[in-house]
This record gives C-alpha cells, structure tokens and sequence, in this order.
C-alpha cells in the first residue's frame, strides 16, 4: 500500500489537482458561510417573532414553530432533493449550486433559531420587565438588555453547529454541487488510492473546521469573562 502512495504522490499532488481540491475547498467554506451568516439573522428573527407576545402574531408565531420543527427533523439530504425537486417546478434553469444554498439557509435558520432562542431565554425575566417598565421597547430590549447577555450562551452551540456543517454540506455532492467531497470521488474516479485522495480531504476539512472550533472557543473564554 505504502509503495502504491508514493509511486502514485508525484501525479497526484500536481497543479492542477491541488487547485482542483482548493476550488472544492472553496465552495464548501461558501456553503457553510451563505448558511451560517443566513441563519443567523433569520433566526434571530424567528426567535424574536417566538419572544413576542402580541395576539396579533399569534398564527405568525405558530407558522414559525411549524417551520422550525419541520426543519429540524427533517434529514438534511432529504431537504435538498424536496428542495431541488420544488424548484425544478418553478424553474429548470436554476444551478445546482444555488439549490444547495438554498437548502442549506433554510435548514440553517431552523437550527440557529433555536440556539438563539435558547440564548434570549436564558436572560432573567426580571431584567426584560425592568426594560419593559422603563419603556424601552421590544426591539431596544432585545439589543440592549437581552442580546449582550444571552451571547454567552449563543455562541458555543453555534460554532459546534458551523463546524458541523462544514461537514454537512459534503451532502450537496450527491447531487453534483463540486466540493470537497465530490472532489475526492471525481479524483477517485482517476485511478488514485483511495487512502491518498481522501487523506487529502480529511486534511481539506480539518484546515477549514479547526480554525473554526478554536474560535469559538476564544470567544466564549472572551463572553466569559467580560
């Protein structure tokens, strides 16, 4: 096997391939970031629209909690055949790429939704009727009182949640998105070992999810002791 990886290693790390791999690279960390930056601000709208309690969003408030506990249930390569499926209905000219986008934001928000959630319901109840009693408004209160707290709460669920995804989205390669994973069966396909091409790729992945993770977790030492 060893003699096999080191006849095969000069064709296999040339030029080409390696920006063929680096591309794959890139779309994936596009993936996970058009996910990540999506659901976290349609999330946080979704968990504000849940905080509320006004009657009048009463059936918005239900229509959510549908869409969050559809999503968060519902596999993640089952959703981007649905979503494929329901957009070639529509439209047959739209790219594979932007189907997994799509897929990908949709499951994203449902996820994050509730990290959120979770992180605003962790703030006092006590500190929301304070600002409520100073007349502070919903949306001032989520900015100023509730947010800058629950963040400590927020933010180590979801980074494990982006570094999981940037696993996840290797799924888009069953329906030909080219990223990391489907780089590694497109080189595969060329002949190469099997323990080559995807040593590459577990080292593509760990590059792009280690940064990530350490992240993180500066950031939650940082929330935590500000």
């Amino acid at each position: 096997m060893f003699d096999r990886l080191i006849e095969e290693a000069p064709r296999f790390f040339t030029y080409y391939n390696m920006i063929f791999v680096l591309q794959a690279m890139g779309t994936t960390l596009l993936l996970t970031a058009a996910g990540c930056i999506t659901g976290f601000i349609f999330g946080f709208i979704i968990a504000a629209i849940r905080a509320t309690r006004d009657p009048l969003l009463k059936p918005l408030r239900f229509l959510v909690i549908v869409y969050v506990e559809i999503f968060r249930r519902i596999p993640f390569l089952v959703t981007l055949f649905i979503v494929m499926f329901a957009v070639q209905i529509v439209s047959r000219n739209v790219s594979l790429f932007a189907i997994a986008v799509l897929s990908i934001c949709m499951l994203s928000t449902a996820f994050l939704s509730e990290v959120i959630r979770a992180g605003m319901e962790s703030v006092p109840r006590l500190q929301i009727e304070a600002a409520e009693t100073l007349n502070f408004g919903f949306w001032r209160t989520q900015f100023r009182v509730v947010l800058p707290q629950a963040w400590k709460v927020i933010i180590p669920p979801a980074f494990a949640f982006m570094v999981m995804f940037i696993k996840d989205t290797s799924l888009a390669s069953q329906m030909g998105v080219i990223e990391l994973t489907f780089t590694g069966k497109s080189l595969m396909n060329r002949g190469f070992s099997p323990f080559l091409v995807y040593g590459v790729v577990l080292a593509g992945y760990f590059v792009m999810s280690y940064p990530l993770s350490r992240l993180g977790a500066y950031l939650e030492k940082r929330l935590a002791s500000a």
